[in-house]
C-alpha cells in the first residue's frame, strides 16, 4: 500500500548515480521543447492572450515543476512504486472517470480530455500511461510464471487495460488508446506470453477498433484523407491539418527557414505548439532539426532499454518491465506524432513528449524518466557495495 513513505525516503541526502546519456537526452529535449513552444506559439499567444510569451512562460513553469517532481521521484525507492502500483492504478482510473461528470471536464472540439487544476489542465490519459505501465510491471513480476502457462493470468492485465482504454476512447482519444494498447502488448510479449494467445488477443482488439472507426463518419474521413489529403473534397476539411503540416516540412528543406521564420504558425497550421510542433521544427530548423530530435529520442529510448536489460539480468523484474513499458510509451508516442506530422499516419491528437506544450505531458514524462534513473541508481548502488 502507499503508506510509510518515510521508509522509502531514507537516502534523500545520499549522492545519486545518474545515467549521463539519459540525463543529457532528457534535458536536451526539454530545452528544445521550450525553444520550439516559444517560436510556434508566439503569434497565437499575441492574438489570443495579448502576450506573445504566454505559452513560453507557462512551459518554463512546467519545467521547473518537473524538476521538483523528478528530484522527489529520484529520492524514493522503486519498491515504493511497486507497493503502490495497485493504489495508483485506481487513482488513474478515478481521474479518467472524473471526465464524465457533467460540468467538471473541459471540452474542446467535442473531446472531454482535460480536468482544470488552476495552473494547468490535467489530461488523465497522460497519468494513465504511467499508472498502467507501473501496474503491469508489478503484475508481471508477481505472475511471471503464470503469464505464459495460464490463459487467465495472461488475460487479467488485458481486462485492466480494456477498462482504461474504454474510458479513453469515450473522451474520445484514439492516439492515447493506441499507446495504452501498444505498451500493454509489448510488455506481455517481453514477459514471454504465448504467441498464439498474443496474436488472438491482438486480432480481437484490431477488429473492435475497426468497428469503432467505422461507426463515426469523421474518423472514416480522416482515414480517407490520409491517403490523398490534397484531394478537393479533403484539402479544406479532413485533410487540412495534414496539408498545412506537409507545406511546413517541405518549406524547411535541409536547413530550415531559420528560428522564428515559420509561416505555417501564422494561423495556417492548427495546434502548431502542441500536436504539430514537429512540423514547425521542420520548417524553421529543416531536416537537420528533425535529425537532432530523432537523435535525442533515440538516446532516451536506448538508455531506458539498457537500464531495463541490466535490471532483468539482476533478476529485478518489476524494474525491468517498467523500463520496457516506459521505452515503449515514448517510442510509440514519438512514432505516432512524427508519423502524423509528415503524412505517414492518419491525423491523431497526440503530443510529442518533452517538446509539445503541456504541463501534464511534461510532468508525467519526467516522472517516468526519473523513475528509470532511480532504477539505474539502485543498480549502481549494488555494484558499489560489491
Amino acid at each position: 500500500m502507499m503508506l510509510g513513505i518515510e521508509a522509502y525516503w531514507s537516502d534523500f541526502k545520499q549522492p545519486k548515480y545518474l545515467d549521463p546519456y539519459l540525463l543529457f537526452a532528457t534535458i536536451g529535449l526539454m530545452l528544445m521543447g521550450l525553444v520550439l513552444v516559444t517560436t510556434a506559439s508566439i503569434n497565437f499567444a499575441s492574438v489570443n492572450f495579448d502576450n506573445p510569451w504566454f505559452f513560453m512562460q507557462r512551459q518554463l513553469i512546467f519545467m521547473l515543476l518537473a524538476v521538483f517532481v523528478g528530484l522527489a521521484v529520484l529520492s524514493l525507492s522503486s519498491q515504493f512504486f511497486y507497493k503502490s502500483s495497485t493504489v495508483l492504478l485506481f487513482v488513474g482510473l478515478f481521474a479518467l472517470a472524473l471526465l464524465f461528470i457533467p460540468g467538471l471536464a473541459i471540452e474542446v472540439n467535442g473531446s472531454r480530455r482535460w480536468l482544470p487544476l488552476g495552473l494547468f489542465n490535467l489530461q488523465p490519459s497522460e497519468l494513465a500511461k504511467f499508472t498502467l505501465v507501473l501496474f503491469l510491471a508489478a503484475y508481471l513480476q508477481r505472475q511471471q510464471a503464470e503469464v505464459f502457462t495460464k490463459f487467465f493470468a495472461f488475460v487479467k492485465p488485458l481486462i485492466v487495460m480494456s477498462a482504461y482504454a474504454i474510458l479513453v476512447l469515450l473522451q474520445p482519444d484514439w492516439g492515447a488508446t493506441a499507446i495504452l494498447v501498444g505498451a500493454t502488448a509489448a510488455m506481455l510479449f517481453l514477459a514471454g506470453a504465448r504467441l498464439l494467445w498474443f496474436m488472438l488477443c491482438l486480432s480481437v482488439v484490431g477488429f473492435l477498433m475497426y468497428l469503432a472507426l467505422s461507426i463515426e463518419g469523421y474518423r472514416v474521413a480522416r482515414l480517407m484523407s490520409f491517403r490523398d489529403p490534397w484531394a478537393p473534397e479533403f484539402i479544406h476539411g479532413a485533410g487540412y491539418q495534414l496539408t498545412q503540416s506537409l507545406i511546413g516540412v517541405g518549406r524547411g528543406g535541409w536547413w530550415g527557414q531559420g528560428l522564428g521564420n515559420s509561416i505555417q504558425k501564422l494561423a495556417f497550421l492548427p495546434e502548431a505548439h502542441t500536436d504539430f510542433i514537429f512540423a514547425i521544427a521542420g520548417e524553421e530548423l529543416g531536416f537537420a532539426g528533425h535529425l537532432i530530435i530523432i537523435a535525442l529520442f533515440s538516446i532516451l529510448i536506448w538508455r531506458i532499454l539498457a537500464i531495463g536489460w541490466r535490471a532483468q539480468c539482476n533478476n529485478k523484474l518489476f524494474e525491468a518491465y517498467f523500463c520496457y513499458g516506459v521505452a515503449t510509451v515514448f517510442a510509440l508516442q514519438f512514432m505516432v506524432n512524427t508519423g502524423v506530422n509528415i503524412g505517414l499516419l492518419p491525423t491523431k491528437g497526440l503530443t510529442l513528449p518533452f517538446i509539445s506544450y503541456g504541463g501534464a505531458s511534461l510532468l508525467i514524462s519526467v516522472l517516468m524518466v526519473m523513475l528509470c534513473q532511480r532504477i539505474h541508481h539502485e543498480l549502481q548502488q549494488e555494484v558499489a557495495r560489491g
